[in-house]
């Protein structure tokens, strides 16, 4: 079995995304979302950015943003792969020269074999908790007997992970990576180290 992979998302600060980092989680995410409680500007994680060491995948969350906005903030930040968590078509998602994964929630009615395939283009597919009008960051897991065996993509796995549950993720799923923000959390957009720390180590028991 390969090592799971860590991305810990929602980085507001370089306090966290260097905490995330010493506690060995390979990829850092920042959300470009006003909405959510853990949305940064582009100003915010080009600073961080600038100051990450060598080796870390960084990350842009967006939802149903204009083109011209998701071009600017890859611009400013150089960020390395795109995340989109919306409505987003395979064409959209093509257009900027990047990597992307797509997230798919959960949703009584989707079918994540044909959704899968939609996004032949994808690095990968993120499998999230739905609840309706929210598009993600919801801190609630889904019940994971539900994610196809066959699935043409890496998986991550995403939707209330935290160190009591992510083991049992790992043990129950095998995914690529997982996804966690509000489960390594002190309050909203502001992350807890000790909480990082478990999380990586419960990740480690797994593997």
């Amino acid at each position: 079995m390969l090592r799971t992979r860590v991305k810990i998302c929602g980085i507001t600060r370089l306090e966290d995304a260097l905490a995330a980092i010493d506690a060995g989680a390979d990829a850092l995410g920042f959300v470009f979302y006003p909405p959510s409680p853990r949305s940064v500007e582009a100003t915010v994680a080009e600073a961080i950015i600038k100051q990450l060491p060598p080796f870390v995948t960084t990350v842009a969350l967006f939802v149903n943003e204009s083109p011209d906005q998701v071009r600017a903030v890859l611009d400013q930040t150089g960020i390395d792969l795109l995340q989109f968590h919306g409505d987003e078509s395979p064409d959209y998602c093509n257009q900027f020269e990047r990597p992307y994964f797509k997230a798919l929630r959960m949703s009584p009615d989707i079918d994540v074999v044909a959704e899968t395939k939609r996004f032949a283009s994808a690095s990968a597919v993120l499998l999230d908790a739905y609840r309706a009008g929210i598009p993600g960051g919801t801190g609630e897991a889904f019940d994971w007997d539900r994610i196809p065996a066959d699935l043409s993509k890496p998986l991550i796995l995403a939707g209330g992970l935290d160190q009591d549950n992510v083991k049992q993720a790992i043990d129950h799923v095998r995914p690529y990576a997982v996804d966690v923000s509000g489960g390594v959390e002190a309050a909203k957009g502001l992350k807890d180290s000790f909480k990082i720390i478990s999380f990586m180590n419960e990740v480690s028991r797994a593997n």
